[in-house]
Protein backbone atom coordinates (compact mmCIF):
# COMPACT_ATOMS: atom_id res chain seq x y z
CA UNK A 1 0.00 0.00 0.00
CA UNK A 2 2.72 2.41 0.61
CA UNK A 3 4.31 1.45 -2.46
CA UNK A 4 1.56 1.92 -4.56
CA UNK A 5 0.34 5.47 -2.82
CA UNK A 6 3.92 6.50 -3.05
CA UNK A 7 3.92 6.05 -7.33
CA UNK A 8 0.78 7.75 -6.97
CA UNK A 9 2.15 11.00 -4.69
CA UNK A 10 5.60 10.76 -7.02
CA UNK A 11 3.66 10.35 -10.67
CA UNK A 12 1.54 13.53 -9.43
CA UNK A 13 4.88 15.58 -8.47
CA UNK A 14 7.29 14.47 -10.87
CA UNK A 15 5.21 12.98 -13.59
CA UNK A 16 6.00 9.36 -14.94
CA UNK A 17 9.63 9.11 -14.19
CA UNK A 18 8.94 5.76 -12.44
CA UNK A 19 8.04 4.81 -15.85
CA UNK A 20 11.15 5.71 -17.80
CA UNK A 21 13.80 5.36 -15.17
CA UNK A 22 12.81 2.58 -12.30
CA UNK A 23 10.35 -0.03 -13.86
CA UNK A 24 11.53 -3.19 -14.36
CA UNK A 25 9.79 -3.69 -17.80
CA UNK A 26 11.64 -0.41 -19.36
CA UNK A 27 15.52 -1.32 -17.72
CA UNK A 28 15.08 -4.64 -18.75
CA UNK A 29 13.67 -3.76 -22.04
CA UNK A 30 16.16 -0.72 -22.65
CA UNK A 31 19.26 -1.54 -20.65
CA UNK A 32 19.31 -5.87 -21.43
CA UNK A 33 17.48 -7.00 -24.15
CA UNK A 34 17.42 -3.98 -26.38
CA UNK A 35 21.20 -3.89 -26.07
CA UNK A 36 21.61 -7.39 -27.03
CA UNK A 37 19.49 -6.94 -30.07
CA UNK A 38 21.79 -4.42 -30.81
CA UNK A 39 24.56 -5.89 -30.39
CA UNK A 40 23.33 -9.07 -32.65
CA UNK A 41 21.67 -7.25 -35.18
CA UNK A 42 22.69 -3.44 -34.92
CA UNK A 43 20.82 -0.46 -34.71
CA UNK A 44 17.49 0.21 -35.63
CA UNK A 45 18.30 1.05 -39.54
CA UNK A 46 20.17 -2.33 -39.81
CA UNK A 47 17.31 -3.98 -38.01
CA UNK A 48 14.72 -2.91 -40.76
CA UNK A 49 17.17 -4.33 -43.77
CA UNK A 50 17.67 -7.35 -41.82
CA UNK A 51 13.32 -7.64 -41.17
CA UNK A 52 12.77 -6.66 -44.77
CA UNK A 53 15.33 -8.77 -46.85
CA UNK A 54 15.15 -12.27 -47.73
CA UNK A 55 15.98 -15.42 -45.42
CA UNK A 56 19.50 -16.20 -45.87
CA UNK A 57 22.05 -18.03 -44.01
CA UNK A 58 23.00 -14.90 -41.90
CA UNK A 59 19.81 -13.56 -41.33
CA UNK A 60 18.90 -16.90 -39.61
CA UNK A 61 21.92 -16.95 -37.81
CA UNK A 62 21.69 -13.65 -36.11
CA UNK A 63 17.31 -14.29 -35.87
CA UNK A 64 18.33 -17.65 -34.04
CA UNK A 65 21.60 -16.35 -32.01
CA UNK A 66 18.97 -13.53 -30.68
CA UNK A 67 15.97 -15.56 -29.94
CA UNK A 68 18.12 -17.78 -27.86
CA UNK A 69 19.81 -15.33 -26.15
CA UNK A 70 16.60 -13.78 -25.36
CA UNK A 71 15.21 -17.14 -24.28
CA UNK A 72 18.32 -18.07 -21.31
CA UNK A 73 17.91 -14.24 -20.18
CA UNK A 74 14.27 -14.60 -19.81
CA UNK A 75 14.45 -17.78 -18.11
CA UNK A 76 17.38 -16.20 -16.02
CA UNK A 77 14.56 -13.58 -14.62
CA UNK A 78 11.80 -16.10 -14.29
CA UNK A 79 14.05 -18.12 -11.38
CA UNK A 80 14.62 -14.75 -10.02
CA UNK A 81 11.29 -14.10 -9.74
CA UNK A 82 9.98 -17.39 -8.41
CA UNK A 83 12.68 -16.83 -5.88
CA UNK A 84 11.01 -14.04 -4.38
CA UNK A 85 7.62 -16.27 -4.42
CA UNK A 86 8.48 -19.66 -3.35
CA UNK A 87 11.85 -18.62 -1.81
CA UNK A 88 15.53 -19.24 -2.75
CA UNK A 89 15.75 -23.07 -1.31
CA UNK A 90 12.49 -24.37 -2.95
CA UNK A 91 13.81 -23.06 -6.08
CA UNK A 92 16.75 -24.69 -5.42
CA UNK A 93 15.58 -28.08 -4.73
CA UNK A 94 13.66 -27.79 -8.25
CA UNK A 95 16.51 -27.42 -10.21
CA UNK A 96 18.42 -29.93 -8.15
CA UNK A 97 16.32 -32.61 -7.43
CA UNK A 98 14.39 -34.96 -9.89
CA UNK A 99 11.93 -33.00 -12.02
CA UNK A 100 9.21 -35.92 -11.37
CA UNK A 101 9.23 -34.73 -7.61
CA UNK A 102 8.56 -31.29 -8.62
CA UNK A 103 6.90 -31.71 -11.90
CA UNK A 104 4.42 -28.46 -10.98
CA UNK A 105 7.69 -26.02 -10.03
CA UNK A 106 9.04 -27.20 -13.46
CA UNK A 107 6.21 -26.08 -15.10
CA UNK A 108 5.66 -22.49 -13.30
CA UNK A 109 9.55 -21.69 -14.39
CA UNK A 110 8.70 -22.56 -18.02
CA UNK A 111 5.28 -20.65 -17.94
CA UNK A 112 7.08 -17.71 -16.63
CA UNK A 113 10.18 -18.15 -18.84
CA UNK A 114 7.56 -17.82 -21.87
CA UNK A 115 6.01 -15.09 -20.86
CA UNK A 116 8.89 -12.59 -20.01
CA UNK A 117 10.08 -14.35 -23.85
CA UNK A 118 7.16 -13.13 -25.10
CA UNK A 119 6.93 -9.37 -23.58
CA UNK A 120 10.33 -9.01 -24.12
CA UNK A 121 10.99 -10.41 -28.08
CA UNK A 122 7.44 -9.70 -29.39
CA UNK A 123 4.83 -7.58 -26.57
CA UNK A 124 7.31 -4.99 -25.75
CA UNK A 125 5.89 -0.96 -25.37
CA UNK A 126 2.54 -2.79 -25.65
CA UNK A 127 3.10 -4.02 -21.96
CA UNK A 128 3.05 -0.09 -21.04
CA UNK A 129 0.45 1.09 -23.83
CA UNK A 130 -2.30 -1.72 -23.54
CA UNK A 131 -1.56 -3.85 -20.14
CA UNK A 132 -0.27 -1.83 -17.82
CA UNK A 133 -2.64 0.56 -15.69
CA UNK A 134 -0.58 3.41 -14.55
CA UNK A 135 -0.77 5.19 -17.57
CA UNK A 136 -3.94 5.28 -17.98
CA UNK A 137 -3.76 7.04 -14.39
CA UNK A 138 -1.45 9.55 -15.76
CA UNK A 139 -4.37 11.63 -17.26
CA UNK A 140 -6.15 11.86 -13.29
CA UNK A 141 -2.69 12.35 -11.59
CA UNK A 142 -1.22 15.18 -13.46
CA UNK A 143 -1.85 18.71 -14.24
CA UNK A 144 -0.61 21.83 -16.01
CA UNK A 145 2.03 22.12 -13.17
CA UNK A 146 3.21 18.65 -13.28
CA UNK A 147 6.58 17.96 -14.73
CA UNK A 148 6.48 16.35 -18.13
CA UNK A 149 8.56 15.76 -21.16
CA UNK A 150 7.35 18.70 -23.16
CA UNK A 151 7.92 19.97 -26.20
CA UNK A 152 8.28 23.90 -26.88
CA UNK A 153 5.50 24.67 -28.94
CA UNK A 154 6.22 28.24 -29.00
CA UNK A 155 9.44 27.83 -29.46
CA UNK A 156 8.96 25.02 -32.49
CA UNK A 157 6.15 26.03 -34.83
CA UNK A 158 5.73 26.58 -37.26
CA UNK A 159 7.88 23.64 -38.39
CA UNK A 160 9.85 23.60 -41.41
CA UNK A 161 13.30 21.71 -42.95
CA UNK A 162 16.28 22.78 -41.95
CA UNK A 163 17.39 25.38 -44.68
CA UNK A 164 20.50 27.92 -44.41
CA UNK A 165 19.68 31.31 -45.15
CA UNK A 166 19.90 32.53 -48.67
CA UNK A 167 21.34 36.02 -48.95
CA UNK A 168 19.51 37.69 -46.37
CA UNK A 169 16.24 35.99 -46.64
CA UNK A 170 15.19 35.48 -42.98
CA UNK A 171 12.86 31.96 -42.89
CA UNK A 172 9.91 32.29 -40.86
CA UNK A 173 9.62 28.87 -39.13
CA UNK A 174 10.27 28.22 -35.69
CA UNK A 175 13.07 25.66 -34.40
CA UNK A 176 11.59 22.22 -35.12
CA UNK A 177 13.43 21.30 -38.45
CA UNK A 178 10.73 18.57 -38.57
CA UNK A 179 13.47 15.87 -38.84
CA UNK A 180 11.68 12.93 -36.89
CA UNK A 181 14.23 11.96 -34.71
CA UNK A 182 12.25 12.36 -31.60
CA UNK A 183 9.61 10.05 -32.95
CA UNK A 184 12.13 7.44 -34.45
CA UNK A 185 13.68 7.29 -31.40
CA UNK A 186 10.68 6.82 -28.73
CA UNK A 187 10.17 3.46 -27.53
CA UNK A 188 6.33 3.88 -27.45
CA UNK A 189 6.35 5.52 -31.06
CA UNK A 190 4.12 8.75 -30.41
CA UNK A 191 5.34 12.08 -31.68
CA UNK A 192 5.88 14.14 -28.33
CA UNK A 193 5.04 17.41 -30.55
CA UNK A 194 0.92 16.59 -30.21
CA UNK A 195 1.53 16.63 -27.08
CA UNK A 196 1.56 14.97 -23.34
CA UNK A 197 -0.12 11.41 -24.28
CA UNK A 198 -0.68 8.27 -22.44
CA UNK A 199 1.81 5.78 -23.94
CA UNK A 200 4.85 8.52 -22.77
CA UNK A 201 6.81 6.84 -20.56
CA UNK A 202 9.26 9.85 -19.66
CA UNK A 203 12.35 8.13 -20.29
CA UNK A 204 13.66 11.01 -22.26
CA UNK A 205 15.03 9.86 -25.08
CA UNK A 206 13.32 12.33 -27.83
CA UNK A 207 15.45 14.90 -25.65
CA UNK A 208 18.42 13.23 -26.17
CA UNK A 209 17.98 13.04 -29.83
CA UNK A 210 16.70 16.80 -30.31
CA UNK A 211 19.15 18.49 -28.42
CA UNK A 212 21.63 16.43 -31.09
CA UNK A 213 20.01 17.74 -33.98
CA UNK A 214 19.54 21.47 -32.70
CA UNK A 215 23.65 21.28 -32.26
CA UNK A 216 23.62 20.03 -35.79
CA UNK A 217 22.01 23.26 -37.18
CA UNK A 218 23.53 25.49 -34.66
CA UNK A 219 20.25 25.78 -32.26
CA UNK A 220 20.30 26.19 -28.75
CA UNK A 221 18.87 22.94 -26.41
CA UNK A 222 15.84 22.43 -24.51
CA UNK A 223 13.24 22.63 -27.62
CA UNK A 224 12.06 19.23 -26.08
CA UNK A 225 12.78 18.69 -22.30
CA UNK A 226 11.35 18.70 -18.73
CA UNK A 227 9.07 21.40 -18.20
CA UNK A 228 4.84 22.12 -17.49
CA UNK A 229 2.34 22.70 -19.33
CA UNK A 230 1.92 26.07 -17.42
CA UNK A 231 5.48 26.73 -18.10
CA UNK A 232 5.41 26.25 -21.71
CA UNK A 233 2.31 28.27 -22.30
CA UNK A 234 3.68 31.43 -20.23
CA UNK A 235 7.95 30.60 -20.99
CA UNK A 236 8.70 30.46 -17.81
CA UNK A 237 10.84 27.70 -16.15
CA UNK A 238 9.53 24.65 -14.27
CA UNK A 239 8.54 25.54 -10.76
CA UNK A 240 9.19 23.57 -7.42
CA UNK A 241 5.25 24.65 -6.58
CA UNK A 242 3.60 24.39 -2.94
CA UNK A 243 2.14 20.80 -4.45
CA UNK A 244 4.64 19.52 -5.49
CA UNK A 245 6.15 20.45 -2.03
CA UNK A 246 3.44 18.81 -0.04
CA UNK A 247 3.72 15.71 -1.99
CA UNK A 248 7.41 15.61 -1.31
CA UNK A 249 6.84 15.97 2.00
CA UNK A 250 4.34 13.07 2.05
CA UNK A 251 7.00 10.90 0.11
CA UNK A 252 9.14 11.16 2.86
CA UNK A 253 6.83 10.66 6.00
CA UNK A 254 6.31 7.58 4.24
CA UNK A 255 9.26 6.44 2.91
CA UNK A 256 9.95 7.15 6.85
CA UNK A 257 6.85 5.31 8.19
CA UNK A 258 7.75 2.32 6.04
CA UNK A 259 11.09 2.03 7.09
CA UNK A 260 10.36 2.73 11.11
CA UNK A 261 8.34 -0.53 10.25
CA UNK A 262 10.31 -2.37 8.89
CA UNK A 263 13.05 -2.03 11.57
CA UNK A 264 10.85 -2.44 14.49
CA UNK A 265 9.20 -5.64 13.07
CA UNK A 266 9.19 -8.60 15.31
CA UNK A 267 10.56 -11.82 13.60
CA UNK A 268 7.72 -13.70 15.63
CA UNK A 269 4.25 -12.49 16.43
CA UNK A 270 1.17 -13.68 17.48
CA UNK A 271 -2.04 -13.43 19.50
CA UNK A 272 -3.51 -14.79 22.67
CA UNK A 273 -7.62 -15.13 22.79
CA UNK A 274 -9.53 -16.73 25.73
CA UNK A 275 -11.31 -19.56 24.45
CA UNK A 276 -15.14 -18.06 23.23
CA UNK A 277 -18.23 -19.11 25.19
CA UNK A 278 -16.46 -20.31 28.56
CA UNK A 279 -16.06 -18.65 32.18
CA UNK A 280 -13.01 -19.31 34.34
CA UNK A 281 -12.49 -23.19 35.79
CA UNK A 282 -11.73 -24.02 39.64
CA UNK A 283 -9.01 -26.44 40.10
CA UNK A 284 -9.45 -28.02 43.21
CA UNK A 285 -10.70 -25.44 46.45
CA UNK A 286 -7.29 -23.06 45.93
CA UNK A 287 -6.74 -22.60 42.16
CA UNK A 288 -8.87 -20.74 38.68
CA UNK A 289 -7.98 -21.90 35.30
CA UNK A 290 -8.22 -20.35 31.71
CA UNK A 291 -8.43 -21.71 28.40
CA UNK A 292 -6.69 -19.82 25.90
CA UNK A 293 -6.17 -19.82 21.62
CA UNK A 294 -2.88 -18.94 20.40
CA UNK A 295 -1.68 -17.67 16.70
CA UNK A 296 1.98 -17.25 16.12
CA UNK A 297 3.28 -16.08 12.76
CA UNK A 298 6.78 -17.13 11.93
CA UNK A 299 8.47 -14.60 9.46
CA UNK A 300 11.99 -15.75 9.63
CA UNK A 301 13.43 -18.45 7.30
CA UNK A 302 13.89 -20.94 9.72
CA UNK A 303 11.06 -23.24 11.91
CA UNK A 304 10.78 -22.65 15.14
CA UNK A 305 9.21 -24.79 18.13
CA UNK A 306 8.06 -22.26 20.60
CA UNK A 307 7.52 -22.84 24.49
CA UNK A 308 5.20 -20.48 26.28
CA UNK A 309 5.84 -19.09 29.84
CA UNK A 310 4.53 -17.07 32.39
CA UNK A 311 6.11 -13.58 32.98
CA UNK A 312 5.96 -10.68 35.31
CA UNK A 313 4.43 -11.61 38.77
CA UNK A 314 3.30 -14.35 38.31
CA UNK A 315 6.01 -16.22 36.37
CA UNK A 316 6.61 -18.00 40.24
CA UNK A 317 3.12 -19.07 40.83
CA UNK A 318 1.08 -19.44 38.36
CA UNK A 319 1.86 -21.99 35.56
CA UNK A 320 0.90 -22.86 31.68
CA UNK A 321 -0.29 -26.19 30.74
CA UNK A 322 -0.30 -27.22 26.66
CA UNK A 323 -3.23 -29.03 25.01
CA UNK A 324 -1.49 -31.72 23.66
CA UNK A 325 2.07 -31.07 22.69
CA UNK A 326 4.58 -29.19 25.13
CA UNK A 327 5.41 -26.89 22.24
CA UNK A 328 3.90 -24.81 19.19
CA UNK A 329 6.11 -25.76 16.07
CA UNK A 330 5.86 -22.48 14.04
CA UNK A 331 6.87 -23.59 10.37
CA UNK A 332 9.47 -21.40 8.36
CA UNK A 333 7.51 -18.08 6.65
CA UNK A 334 4.13 -19.88 8.16
CA UNK A 335 1.54 -19.87 10.94
CA UNK A 336 1.29 -22.66 14.28
CA UNK A 337 -1.67 -22.65 16.25
CA UNK A 338 -2.07 -24.19 19.86
CA UNK A 339 -4.15 -23.97 22.78
CA UNK A 340 -3.48 -23.86 26.31
CA UNK A 341 -4.50 -23.28 30.12
CA UNK A 342 -3.44 -21.09 32.58
CA UNK A 343 -3.72 -21.92 36.12
CA UNK A 344 -3.00 -19.30 38.83
CA UNK A 345 -4.04 -19.85 42.84
CA UNK A 346 -7.15 -18.06 43.57
CA UNK A 347 -5.39 -15.98 46.16
CA UNK A 348 -3.32 -14.15 43.45
CA UNK A 349 -6.65 -12.96 41.04
CA UNK A 350 -8.01 -10.26 43.18
CA UNK A 351 -10.36 -8.75 40.38
CA UNK A 352 -12.69 -9.81 37.71
CA UNK A 353 -9.85 -9.32 34.72
CA UNK A 354 -6.30 -10.01 35.43
CA UNK A 355 -3.46 -8.52 33.14
CA UNK A 356 -0.96 -11.47 31.95
CA UNK A 357 2.01 -11.57 30.11
CA UNK A 358 3.01 -14.73 28.09
CA UNK A 359 6.13 -15.16 26.94
CA UNK A 360 7.46 -17.07 23.61
CA UNK A 361 10.57 -18.88 23.97
CA UNK A 362 13.13 -20.33 21.56
CA UNK A 363 15.08 -22.68 24.17
CA UNK A 364 16.02 -20.83 26.89
CA UNK A 365 15.97 -17.33 24.60
CA UNK A 366 12.74 -15.15 25.04
CA UNK A 367 11.75 -14.07 21.49
CA UNK A 368 8.64 -11.72 22.49
CA UNK A 369 5.65 -11.46 24.81
CA UNK A 370 2.31 -11.35 24.07
CA UNK A 371 -0.30 -9.69 26.55
CA UNK A 372 -3.79 -11.20 27.43
CA UNK A 373 -6.47 -11.28 30.54
CA UNK A 374 -7.14 -13.63 32.48
CA UNK A 375 -10.83 -13.87 33.84
CA UNK A 376 -11.64 -14.61 37.77
CA UNK A 377 -14.71 -14.47 39.91
CA UNK A 378 -16.66 -11.65 40.40
CA UNK A 379 -16.18 -10.25 43.70
CA UNK A 380 -18.32 -7.50 45.50
CA UNK A 381 -16.73 -4.73 47.31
Amino acid sequence: LTFILFIVLFTAAFGRLFCGWVCPQTIFMEMLFRKVEYLIEGDAAKQRLLNNGPWTAEKIRKKTTKHAVFFILAFIIANYFLAYIIGVKELRKIITEPISEHAIGFMGILIFSGVFYGVYAYFREQVCTVVCPYGRLQSVLLDRNSMIVAYDYKRGEPRGKFRKNVAGVTLDQGDCIDCFQCVKVCPTGIDIRNGTQMECVGCTACIDACNKMMDAVNKPQGLIRYASETGIAENKKLRYTGRMKFYTVMLFLLAGLLSVLLVTRKDIDGTVTRATGLLYQERGTDSLSNLFNIEIQNKTVDAIPVLLKLEDEFANVGRIEMVGKNNIDVKKEGQGAGAFFIVLPRSAVHSRKVRLTVGLYKGNKRITTLKTNFMGPFTRL
